[in-house]
């Protein structure tokens, strides 16, 4: 897998017990893995169609610096399903694993079509 990029945790990303606030950290991920996705397919059109189970495997606090990792799962003829990890760059320690993101390529009029990718279900490093 690999890290693309770092973002610090700042005391405006804190929820009432003073750690990341889970739904701030799921809107940045979310981010980076539909750029990775669109970068991928070569569109800037994409939807987010799922997110499969999503855990917290340890708490970020202010000053730590995330890094978002992400590997391409399996690609379908519309579709792309992704992995992603988040991780604190200094500890290393893993913050939250997702292993299925799905995006879907879209037409400027909102309707699925095919990116141009072979389809795999092989997972990519």
């Amino acid at each position: 897998m690999k890290f693309y990029s770092r973002r610090f945790v700042k005391p405006t990303d804190l929820n009432a017990t003073n750690v990341l606030f889970g739904g701030r950290l799921l809107s940045w991920i979310d981010e980076e893995a539909a750029i990775f996705a669109a970068c991928q397919m070569k569109t800037k059109y994409l939807v987010t169609k799922l997110i499969s189970e999503i855990n917290f495997t340890s708490p970020a606090r202010t000053g730590d610096v995330l890094e978002f990792g992400l590997a391409v799962v399996s690609v379908g003829t519309t579709s792309l399903t992704v992995k992603c990890v988040v991780r604190n760059k200094v500890t290393l320690e893993s913050i939250i694993e997702i292993d299925r993101m799905v995006f879907v390529a879209m037409s400027e009029e909102g309707v699925p079509i095919p990116h141009g990718l072979e389809p795999t279900t092989a997972v990519a490093a």
